[in-house]
Parts: structure tokens; C-alpha cells; sequence
């Protein structure tokens, strides 16, 4: 699986002591031609580059992604 990560951002996941909220951009998440995705993980240890939870979004569906959580605020 080629993983080539472009950016990533860390946010200290609150309620925990190490816990962290990662976010990156990813090209090519799944092999050669598989669409540019962000990636959002959750780590409750604090090891950004092993969550315990993940989820790929694909960056055509973004925008409507931070308007549905938007509107959670």
C-alpha cells in the first residue's frame, strides 16, 4: 500500500493525558490511482502514526463533511 502523506496537523484529543486527533492529507491512500483522501485518527496514547481509530474521507467530499460538523458546534 503507498502511502504518500502531503501535510499533517496534531490536536491534543481533550479528556485525555496523551491522547491525540490527527489530520493529514494523503495521496494515493490505497495504491497507484486511488483519489487523494484526508485522514483523520484518533490515538488515545499519543502515537499519532498508530490510531486507535481512523477514517479516509475523499477530498471531493470535504466540504460538505466540515459543513455537517459545522453545524454539530
Amino acid at each position: 500500500m503507498s502511502k504518500n502523506l502531503i501535510e499533517e496537523t496534531t490536536i491534543h484529543l481533550h479528556g485525555t493525558n496523551k491522547g491525540l486527533i490527527s489530520i493529514a492529507k494523503i495521496e494515493e491512500p490505497y495504491g497507484k490511482d486511488s483519489g487523494v483522501v484526508a485522514s483523520i485518527g484518533v490515538s488515545l496514547s499519543g502515537m499519532a502514526e498508530e490510531p486507535d481509530w481512523k477514517v479516509h474521507i475523499p477530498l471531493e467530499n470535504l466540504s460538505e463533511v466540515i459543513e455537517a460538523l459545522q453545524k454539530l458546534k
